[in-house]
């Protein structure tokens, strides 16, 4: 709790450190546009150059049952985390939930490679700790786009540095430092693989968009929304943008 409370509280102050400006028609805080572009700029060319690749690689050749292992695996790793911001948000009934899956799904399902709680019709959710903290008021702050992880806000960097901290393999030792490295940076790049084969056809869709930086923009701070309110992301985000004409300036750099 100590954790929870000072994690709140950073995130308040450092969203009041930032004086708001002027928003842009989207409604989105993004006081460092410029730098933001040139980072979505950076992650764009990795992306073609290796990660999208890479998904590619991974859906055309590995078959879908080991595809569904592998995500159903992640996602059971992460419950502990999705639990424990389950309870800080005081939901016992979801907390509840979880916790059901990951005994189900870690001992029947072997290990989390099968979702055997989702077929008793006992689905699952995403909670995070930058949810938890929309979910008791803390404001989003700025819009800022991280080397390689992408999209994100003050609010979420924050919650990202605490979900870490939840997460029992951050703790747990598995026969020295080295193998914990590689154990968790096997994870992550499975996790990345995994998460990117999933979005392709959102990154053609996005990638068709006038301005993908605004829509990015756009798709990912509405999505952060209804996450936190448990709600669902309507099927087209884009529908309702702007024709964005005046940013032609960017496309042409």
């Amino acid at each position: 709790m100590r954790l929870f409370s000072f994690s709140l509280l950073a995130a308040l102050m450092l969203s009041a450190c930032v004086t708001r400006q002027d928003t842009p028609s989207d409604g989105v805080y993004d006081p460092f546009e410029n730098l933001n572009r040139n980072v979505y700029g950076f992650n764009e060319s990795v992306d073609k150059a290796v990660i999208g690749p890479a998904a590619q690689a991974y859906n055309e050749n590995v078959p879908k049952p080991a595809r569904n292992g592998l995500s159903n695996f992640l996602s059971n790793a992460n419950a502990p985390v999705v639990f424990v911001n389950d309870i800080l948000q005081a939901k016992p009934q979801r907390a509840a939930e979880t916790l059901s899956r990951f005994i189900i799904n870690s001992t029947v399902g072997l290990g989390g490679l099968f979702d055997v709680a989702g077929k008793s019709e006992l689905e699952g959710h995403s909670e995070d700790f930058g949810q938890t903290l929309g979910y008791w008021g803390v404001p989003m702050g700025p819009y800022v786009v991280a080397p390689f992880l992408g999209p994100s806000n003050l609010r979420d960097t924050v919650g990202t540095v605490v979900d870490t901290a939840f997460d029992p393999l951050t703790w747990i030792s598995f026969g020295g430092d080295n193998v914990n490295l590689y154990l968790n940076g096997g994870l992550g790049v499975a996790s990345a693989i995994d998460i990117r084969a999933g979005l392709e056809p959102a990154f053609e869709n996005l990638r068709s968009q006038p301005e993908p930086y605004i829509a990015l923009r756009r798709a990912y701070t509405n999505q952060r929304k209804s996450l936190v309110r448990d709600g669902i992301v309507s099927d087209d985000i884009y529908d309702d943008l702007p024709d964005f004409d005046e940013f032609d300036e960017f496309d042409d750099e």
